[in-house]
This record gives structure tokens, C-alpha cells and sequence, in this order.
């Protein structure tokens, strides 16, 4: 099927080939009959792609700083190479579409197939052939709505959100700042909720459609203090919606300026918000943000997993204002077809972005795409490339391709000998720019063309941690070599079924722990082995904070962090004593502050079977400028001290050495180069499964221990 993406890097866009995503369980399949340009915010979008390096870092001066922290603790080779790799992730256009449903999930209710729905949602209701969106970002569309009036019910919801917020009374006088789509649209709104509307403009030909929209007023923002005295008689306006953008805060300023005592002013455009202090405390103006299209919005809860929200606590979701928008379409209440000002087909989209970059000079507001296929269309499930396939002991086919596997794990990769067969990954747009780059042969979102093709031999997974356990089993019973990424499972029901999987097999089972594989290990390694004591162990993570919704966070998804991430210190003091971990005791902090998680600042003591013992201290509550890692070692004398795998100082016997490799050194490609060279040499994995299995067992028993106080054995 085809998309149109844009390129972050250049501000290219083109319109690609990518595979039909896959219909999961908690949503849709949408064949798509129409798609809505937003002009505004996609114009911010392509300006901002369309920006010098230089640009975009003006633009976005809060990520700058993200990067110049990376650069103090990582390196500037590394973060260089993290953030081109950023900047190579397309974007794919479009957050408001319409058409048919192809096919539902499982636990879809209500939703038939053949219906129609509108979809909302960037990265879901996308300028596609075809799109698969989660259930609360779907709604039925009547049948007396076409799809092109169904497609403006994303951008309608938004400045339904804004009339909520207000929250106006028959009668009222309010004034709406703007009039593109979400402003006239807002007239209407108002209208239908009994108030009387100033629309307010700085182009006299969108004033004149805001009258045509019912507006009792217009004005450009010249005449906005003398029409506003005259419109309210006086008494300033009730409410503001402000639905512009603009780069200065005059825009508030006028709000608070025209409005009455104890007015309120309801921000959806996008503006700098510089609250004159005067203005607003005479007149004690009450200033909200309206957040998209409602309740729901950025909660992966709601709109990924399909939790909705119950109606008696939350009347109006984002979905619930999407049935308003469409029902109010169907009453003949809201008129967004006279909003179309261009039709054109999908297959010359690239002309219609020409409009919206002003490469063609003509006013426009509602842009539609219009889309003309066949279901059979649905039957593109694969993507062949014109790559040579080249010969290699090691064929791989690779599932994910995910931010870490584009920054860390593909990068490396490349530098072996390797070949690259096929690509498994849902995102097609994300997928179609690393085929090209790394040389893939095939892209497809069917398993069975990884896992049931015989002239692959292993299989790298890079995907959510819930589906690393049924992959790996699933590549062990088809004779596949397995790269897993940490952690190998995020229960023990799952590890106990690996294991009884692993029993039958010969191949080569290793999970992605680099930092045993550094060169900073190595030297530690090499003391360690002179030692004749046990040896006692301090790893300190200064790990940084992640949001509580985040899928790591999942215990369903991504496990947590002590299974997700603290597993690879676990690994490493394994990897450093040279011994089996026995038993365990973890204690964590208690906070009431829920954005904060207890088990994200910890600390674990390990006891090994040689006597030594390990701590793991991993907190979030750092200041993340700081260095992230560091590992100190004591034991027959020796005193080692590893400083974010930069600097390691070895101090034995009354001499002091030191071991440097400048930019960090944590075994990425190291890792790799031993993993290639297991399966080429027929060697064991650079890992042995009873390592593997007890690091994930230590972390589920860490989680245990917490929980219940005590120290607990492995066996």
C-alpha cells in the first residue's frame, strides 16, 4: 500500500511502498476513503522538517539541551550517531481520516465489518491507503455522512474540546480568535450552544466564511478593541477561544484585554504563553488549556490498550466528542463540507502539500484526500527489494526496528559479516528507511516469514519485552539461532518454558548483555582472576526518571525496570565474580509522590556462590547530567573503580594503573562479534543459558523480596 511520509532530516516528501500493518487485537483495519489535510499543525510540521540543523535546534531548544547532556556522558561520537539516527525516522503525515472497516480485533465490540468509521490520531489515521487504529480512536459514521465530512472529525473534536473547557451559556458573548478550520468550526459550535460569536481574523476573505458560519460579528485584529466595546456593549466578552498561532503573546494580551470580569480565555492554537500578570489579576481572568480532543488524549491506557474511561466519571472522551462531531454532521447542526476548498486524489498528494508550503499561490482551508482501491489491495503483505542478497554463515531476519535497534543494535551489526534477510516490523513507514539503509531483502509484517523461512538461521529481536519470550521459543522450535534483547523473559512461567524449549536444541541462545563484553570488563576480569578471596562488588546506576505510563512501566508490557533494565548489572557482577548468584535481598524506597515509582530507586544485595557479594543501587532521583555508571570492586588487595566505562583505575599492591578508552566503551559491537563467531565456529553461546536463566531469576526474585521483606535463595 502506498503513504506519504516526510523526511525529519531534509523535509523531503515522497510517497513510499510500505506493507499493510497488521490489524491487532484491541482495534481496526481501515481501508481509507478520505483523509483531511490539518493545515495547520501539518504546516508547522513540514517547517520545521524543512529548517537547517541550526533551525531545528532554535526551534526546539528543550531537546538541545537532552543532547548536550548525552554528549557529557556518552560521548560526542555516540550521541552524533544517536541523533542522525533520530533525525532518519520519517514522519508520517495525517491525523484525521475516514473509511472501512477491513478487519477488527478480537476484543473490538460494536464495530462490524464493512462499517464505516472515522479515525483519529497521528501515527494512526495517516495520509494511507490503509491504517490500523486503535478502538477509542474510531467512531461509527452515520449514514447519511460521507467520508469526506467524516474526516474532519479529528480537527472538529479539537475545537469541540476548546467549547468544553469554556463551558459557555445561552446567551453569552464570546469572542474566537482565528478563524482557519478549528475557528470556524468553533463559530459553529458556539452557535449551536445559543451564544452570540465575534470571529476574529487578520485575512477579511476568512472572515467573510465566519459570517457565512453564523458568526453575529467579524473583525481583524486592528478593529478587535472597538468591535469587541460595541459587540458586548460595553462590558467586554464572557469567553475567549483563542484558535490562532502566532509567535508573539499579543494574541493573550488582546484575550485579556477584551474580556469582562472573571472572563475566561480557553487556549487551542498555539501561541508562547507570556500571561500578562496586570491584565489577568484586575480582571481574575480564568485561563485554561484545552488539550487536544479530549480526555484520553496521551494516555497509552486509553488510546494504545483500549481502557476506556467510564461514562458516569468522564462524559466526554475523545471518542465520546468524535460520536458528537458526527452526530452533529448528521443533524445538519455543523456544516464542515463547505469548509473543502481542494479535492485531490491520493496519488497526487505531493501536489496538494505544494498549497500548504505556498508553492501554490491561492487561498485554502480544507483540504481532501480522496482515496480509489480495492479491497483486494489488502493482499500487500510484503515488500521485496532489489537488494543482491549477500552470502554469510549468519542470515538474519530481524524483528523490530525500533529507536534502539535503528541506534545501537543495527549500527553495530553492520560492521560484521552478517547478511540481512528479512525485516519484521509492524511500523512499515519506520521500516521502509531501514531496509534501504542496512540492505535488507525482504519487509513484511507476517511472522511466518521469518520464523517458516528456511534460509534464514537466526533470528534478533528487538521488541516490546512482553514478546521476547513467545519469539524466542517460537525461533528455538524452528531451528533458528536467537539475539534476544534484555531482558530473555518478564515472568518465570515464561523463563521456565525457554528453558524447557533450550533443552532440545544446539543453537545458540544469547541475550543482549554488552557490558560484560566491554573492554572496561575485560581488565576488571583479568584482576579479578588473580584474586584468591572472595570479593565484594558496588554497581551505582544513576538511571534517570521514566514517566509512570510508559511501556517499560508496564508490568504487562515491558516488565518494569528491575526486569527490564537492572538485569544487566546483575549480568555483569555474575560476569565480573565468576560465579552463580545464590541468593537475594532487595529493599526499595516508599513515596506517595504517583509520579514517582518505588521500584524505579533501589537496592538488591546478591550473595554468590564463591562468598562475594554484590550491590546494585539504581535510583531515579539523580540529576541525569551526571554520569550514569559506576562499579567498584574490593578483594585481595586489589581496589578496581570503573567510571561510566570511560575510566577504570585498577590500585593493588601500592600501584595505581589506569585503563582509558575516552568515549564510553559499554561492548555493543564486541557482543556481536561473539555472537557471529559462536555460531560460524560452532561454538557454545558467549553466555551460557545457566547464566542467563539465573540474571532473569535474581530479578524476579529481587522484585519478591521487595515485596515481602525477605532475602530470598535461587534454589
Amino acid at each position: 500500500m502506498k503513504q506519504i511520509i516526510q523526511s525529519y532530516k531534509t523535509g523531503k516528501m515522497e510517497v513510499v511502498e510500505v506493507p499493510v500493518p497488521n490489524c491487532g487485537d484491541n482495534g481496526v483495519l481501515v481501508k481509507t476513503g478520505a483523509s483531511l489535510i490539518s493545515a495547520g499543525t501539518e504546516k508547522m510540521l513540514i517547517d520545521i522538517a524543512g529548517k537547517s540543523l541550526v533551525g531545528k535546534a532554535k526551534a526546539r531548544p528543550d531537546l538541545v539541551k537532552q543532547v548536550l547532556n548525552k554528549v557529557k556522558k556518552e560521548g560526542l561520537k555516540t550521541t552524533i550517531q544517536k541523533v542522525m539516527t533520530k533525525l532518519e525516522v520519517p514522519i508520517p503525515m495525517g491525523y484525521s481520516c475516514a473509511g472501512e472497516v477491513l478487519f477488527t480485533g478480537k476484543f473490538v465490540t460494536g464495530i462490524k465489518v464493512d462499517e464505516r468509521v472515522a479515525c483519529a490520531g497521528a501515527g494512526f489515521a495517516n495520509h494511507a491507503e490503509m491504517n490500523y487504529v486503535p478502538k477509542n480512536l474510531i467512531a461509527k459514521i452515520p449514514d447519511n455522512v460521507s467520508d469526506e465530512e467524516a474526516a474532519f472529525t479529528t480537527v472538529a473534536s479539537i475545537a469541540l474540546q476548546g467549547v468544553r473547557q469554556l463551558n459557555p451559556t445561552i446567551g453569552e458573548r464570546i469572542a474566537v480568535i482565528g478563524s482557519g478550520l478549528i475557528g470556524l468550526i468553533t463559530v459553529q459550535l458556539l452557535k449551536a450552544n445559543g451564544c452570540d460569536v465575534l470571529a476574529v481574523d487578520i485575512d477579511k476573505n476568512k472572515l467573510k466564511i465566519a459570517e457565512y458560519m453564523g458568526a453575529d460579528c467579524v473583525c481583524t485584529s486592528d478593529e478587535l478593541l472597538s468591535a469587541t466595546e460595541e459587540f458586548s456593549q460595553g462590558y467586554g466578552v464572557d469567553g475567549v477561544i483563542i484558535a490562532a498561532s502566532s509567535k508573539s503573546n499579543q494574541i493573550i494580551v488582546n484575550a485579556g484585554e477584551i474580556c469582562r470580569l472573571k472572563g475566561r480565555v480557553i487556549m487551542v492554537g498555539l501561541t508562547p504563553m507570556d500571561i500578562p500578570r496586570d491584565i489577568y489579576y484586575k480582571k481574575e481572568l480564568d485561563f485554561r488549556l484545552s488539550m487536544s480532543y479530549g480526555p484520553g488524549r496521551y494516555d497509552p491506557k486509553y488510546e494504545i490498550d483500549g481502557i476506556d474511561y467510564p461514562l458516569s466519571y468522564v462524559r466526554w472522551t475523545e471518542q465520546r466528542n468524535m460520536g458528537t462531531i458526527l452526530n452533529l454532521v448528521a443533524q445538519r447542526k455543523l456544516d464542515v463540507k463547505s469548509l473543502i476548498t481542494h479535492r485531490y486524489d491520493f496519488i497526487n498528494v505531493l501536489d496538494a502539500y505544494k498549497l500548504v508550503k505556498g508553492e501554490i499561490q491561492e487561498p485554502y482551508l480544507g483540504i481532501i484526500l480522496q482515496y480509489h482501491q480495492n479491497k483486494e489491495h489488502v493482499s500487500s503483505i510484503n515488500i521485496e527489494t532489489k537488494k543482491k542478497k549477500k552470502t554469510s554463515d549468519v542470515n538474519i531476519g530481524f524483528i523490530g526496528a525500533g529507536s534502539f535497534a535503528q541506534a545501537i543494535t543495527l549500527p553495530n551489526l553492520v560492521k560484521t559479516k552478517c547478511s540481512f534477510d528479512t525485516l519484521l516490523e509492524p511500523n512499515g513507514v519506520n521500516a521502509t528507511i531501514v531496509i534501504q539503509k542496512y540492505g535488507f531483502r525482504r519487509l513484511t509484517t507476517k511472522s511466518e516469514d521469518v520464523f517458516g523461512n528456511k534460509g534464514i538461521n537466526t533470528i534478533f529481536i528487538t521488541t516490546p519485552h512482553s514478546m521476547h519470550a513467545e519469539y524466542v521459543i517460537k525461533g528455538l522450535k524452528s531451528n533458528k539461532h536467537i539475539f534476544v534483547e534484555k531482558p530473555l523473559s518478564i515472568n518465570e512461567d515464561e523463563l521456565n518454558s525457554i528453558k524447557e524449549v533450550y533443552k532440545g536444541t544446539e543453537n545458540v541462545l544469547m541475550v543482549g548483555y554488552n557490558r560484560r563484553f566491554s573492554p572496561h570488563a575485560k581488565e576488571i576480569r583479568k584482576v579479578v582472576e588473580k584474586i584468591d578471596t572472595p570479593v565484594v562488588m558496588n554497581y551505582i546506576v544513576n538511571a534517570g526518571q521514566i514517566p509512570v505510563d510508559h511501556w517499560i512501566q508496564d508490568i504487562e508490557i515491558g516488565g518494569g525496570r528491575i526486569i527490564g533494565e537492572v538485569c544487566h548489572f546483575v549480568d555483569f557482577l555474575q560476569y565480573i565474580s565468576g560465579s552463580n548468584p545464590v541468593a537475594v535481598y532487595a529493599t526499595s524506597i516508599t513515596t506517595k509522590n504517583k509520579n514517582l515509582s518505588n521500584n524505579d530507586s533501589l537496592h538488591i544485595t546478591i550473595d554468590f556462590a564463591d562468598g562475594s557479594i554484590g550491590n546494585i543501587t539504581y535510583h531515579a532521583l539523580g540529576d541525569t547530567s551526571q554520569p550514569k555508571e559506576y562499579f567498584e570492586l574490593a578483594g585481595g588487595g586489589y581496589t578496581v573503580k570503573m567510571h561510566d566505562f570511560r575510566m577504570t583505575q585498577i590500585a593493588g599492591f601500592g600501584k595505581l594503573r589506569k585503563f582509558k578508552t575516552g568515549a564510553q566503551q559499554k561492548g555493543f559491537k564486541e557482543e556481536y562479534q561473539a555472537f557471529e563467531k559462536a555460531i560460524i565456529d560452532e561454538m557454545e553461546s558467549p553466555i551460557s543459558f545457566g547464566s542467563l536463566y539465573l540474571t532473569t531469576l535474581v530479578t524476579f526474585r529481587a522484585l519478591e523480596s521487595i515485596q515481602t521483606g525477605l532475602k530470598l535463595f535461587l534454589h
